[in-house]
């Protein structure tokens, strides 16, 4: 039974089978779901899909029908003692079902201790994911589970979770509510039931009156006050790693930190954010402070191993640092623009001095012949031609006005000043 403060979407989760919406093709008549569910014979799987789809019910449904012991944790807080502990006790009894939900969150040493289990069929393995799995759960433990896809609800599928919502909730009832337009609310949900349940919850506890018409124009006033602000899925997702890539690029900390706090609180995936930072100290600060890309690597690692929440604070201290970082975006044109010089040039012959020669008749024909080996000459340097002639002289690499890149550029003069007017 649930109370007054439970959520609607909660209190409408179906039980069985037959009452879930969507998905047909995995629990409809003919889904391959539901033969194995109502066979009592249900293989690991990962179910990967939006929020909102259907996942976690699926496994309450598993869960219900299903004659097996039952255990279900969330990888955002449970770590590998929590796995163990579940996993000693399905040993002394039948097999027993272990749901995960968020299982990308998982680090790969919480994933391997999975894979015993699993493989000696102590658990039978249900992980719910928003990200894809080839990429977030391990290799050894995804060859051993199914893979399912769930899709976003329909509009048509929508419709018939309100009508239901309405036609069995007493508090919609007693207000006698009706939705005369239906886009809003639609485009609100994006295909996620969890979300249009809140939202139509949203409307009857802050509206006044017995009998109520929900237009566009109403739902969207009511929602823009509650409606989450960061959704991984859409346009806030690009708009705000967008705000915090600028803001790192800008040299400002502290915008960093905030729209590192909007991404970590709307649950954005923490290897996402590493990789952005990870090309960011590369692009945007490069030479002119080589240890950023060494700390941003060393924070991809440590959030791959460590997880959320932890990781939260490795996530700040880079981007703290990024931030407060010198900048240049030297590296960065001069690939651009090497390219842009290849793609006009076409396939310009290396110079047979610069040549390998494996073979001997690759000697006879001149691979290698002259080439002088810098570490034989005084400051390991001899002024030599390594472009093709065609573009000799060129200069691609343009050092930043910084102190570390400046150095870089004093060097070049004393070894370039002629050839490449440094």
């Amino acid at each position: 039974m649930f109370d007054s403060k439970t959520p609607l979407a909660e209190r409408l989760r179906p039980a069985n089978i037959d009452d879930l919406i969507g998905q047909k093709n995995l629990v409809g008549e003919k889904g391959v779901l539901r033969k194995m569910i109502e066979a009592g014979q249900v293989p690991s799987m990962i179910l990967w899909g939006p929020p909102g789809v259907g996942k976690t019910t699926i496994a309450n449904i598993v869960a219900n029908q299903v004659k097996s012991p039952f255990f279900t944790i969330s990888a955002v807080s449970a770590g590998v003692k929590e796995v163990r502990d579940i996993i000693q006790k399905a040993g002394r009894l039948a097999r027993a079902i272990l749901f995960i939900d968020e299982i990308h969150r998982f680090n790969k040493s919480q994933q391997d201790a999975l894979l015993g289990a699993v493989e000696k069929g102590i658990i039978t393995l249900i992980g719910a994911t928003t990200e894809n799995p080839s990429f977030e759960v391990n290799a050894a433990l995804l060859s051993r589970c199914q893979v399912y896809v769930l899709n976003s609800l329909t509009e048509d599928e929508l419709m018939i979770l309100l009508q239901r919502a309405i036609s069995t909730e007493k508090k919609f009832k007693n207000k006698a509510i009706t939705f005369t337009e239906h886009q809003a609310l639609f485009n609100l949900a994006g295909g996620d039931a969890r979300k249009l349940l809140n939202l139509v919850e949203l409307v009857a506890d802050s509206m006044e009156g017995d009998s109520l018409e929900v237009t566009n124009k109403v739902l969207l006033d009511l929602a823009q006050q509650r409606v989450a602000l960061y959704d991984k899925s859409g346009e806030q997702h690009y708009d705000i790693i967008s705000a915090f890539i600028k803001s790192m690029r800008g040299s400002d900390p502290n915008a960093a930190l905030y729209y590192l706090a909007r991404m970590v609180e709307g649950g954005e995936d923490i290897k996402f954010i590493a990789r952005r930072m990870l090309i960011l100290a590369s692009e945007d600060i490069g030479n002119a402070n080589p240890t950023a890309l060494v700390i941003a690597n060393s924070c991809f690692q440590a959030v791959s191993v460590i997880g959320y929440p932890e990781a939260e604070i490795i996530l700040s201290q880079c981007a703290t640092y990024l931030a407060s970082s010198p900048k240049s975006n030297a590296s960065y044109m001069g690939i651009k623009d090497a390219r842009k010089l290849v793609k006009d040039s076409g396939d310009l012959a290396v110079p047979m001095h610069l040549r390998n020669a494996p073979t001997r008749l690759m000697k006879e024909q001149g691979y290698g012949k002259g080439y002088q080996y810098a570490h034989s000459f005084e400051g390991s340097f001899v002024e030599q031609e390594y472009l093709p002639k065609e573009v000799s002289g060129t200069r691609l690499y343009n050092p930043g006005d910084n102190p570390r890149e400046e150095e870089l550029r004093r060097r070049l003069q004393l070894l370039w000043k002629e050839k490449y007017g440094y």
